[in-house]
């Protein structure tokens, strides 16, 4: 319904902003991230949202990134968990340490998070794994002019470009920002973080 919100920041609370946007002041809930980094109260800003409904409630969620309103999506669609989980997970890491735990099947990183045991984060882990379409991942990684001299079977290639399609990046979109960052010094969260922000930019 909203995809985002632009407006003054009129309030900040340990789990929710307040935007006023044309005269109707929006409480959204939030990251830790969101909080710490989002401007000072009265200036203006763009808040990313998710309208989640069900028979009893009606919350609005928001962040400063589309990354992390695509993480946050992504875990809703985890069977068993609901906002609260998710919102834990979005404070507790960034969505480049959450695809690498994901491709890398690092449960023990998520259960950081406030109401995520180890049932929990398997669950999330094996669910989010199984959406990554391996046949997606193709042999030429991006166009000539993109191209990096490194061989396909590279693993933090794949691995990096599947922590995006994690995230919710089309196979293409993965190749490509993963292609330009590339460096063989990189380490894989560098490489995934440096994607995601190549990504933002475009």
């Amino acid at each position: 319904m909203f995809a985002y919100i632009r407006g003054i920041l009129e309030y900040k609370h340990n789990d929710y902003l307040v935007v006023e946007a044309k005269g109707v002041g929006y409480k959204i809930f939030t990251s830790l991230s969101t909080l710490q980094n989002i401007e000072s109260l009265g200036s203006e800003v763009k808040i990313y949202t998710y309208l989640h409904v069900r028979e009893d409630i009606m919350s609005l969620y928001g962040f400063l990134t589309q990354e992390e309103l695509g993480m946050f999506e992504m875990l809703l669609g985890v069977t068993g968990v609901g906002p609260k989980v998710a919102l834990s997970l979005v404070s507790s890491m960034s969505p480049s340490k959450f695809g690498l735990s994901i491709i890398t099947d690092d449960y023990k990183s998520l259960t950081i998070a406030q109401g995520v045991g180890n049932k929990v984060a398997q669950r999330i882990i094996l669910e989010l794994k199984d959406k990554i379409n391996k046949t997606d991942l193709v042999n030429t990684y991006v166009d000539k002019e993109d191209s990096v001299n490194v061989n396909k079977d590279n693993s933090r290639i794949s691995e990096a470009i599947s922590a995006l399609i994690v995230l919710g990046y089309t196979a293409s979109e993965a190749n490509k920002a993963v292609a330009s960052v590339y460096s063989e010094d990189m380490d894989l969260e560098l490489i995934i973080k440096n994607a995601l922000k190549a990504l933002a930019r475009n």
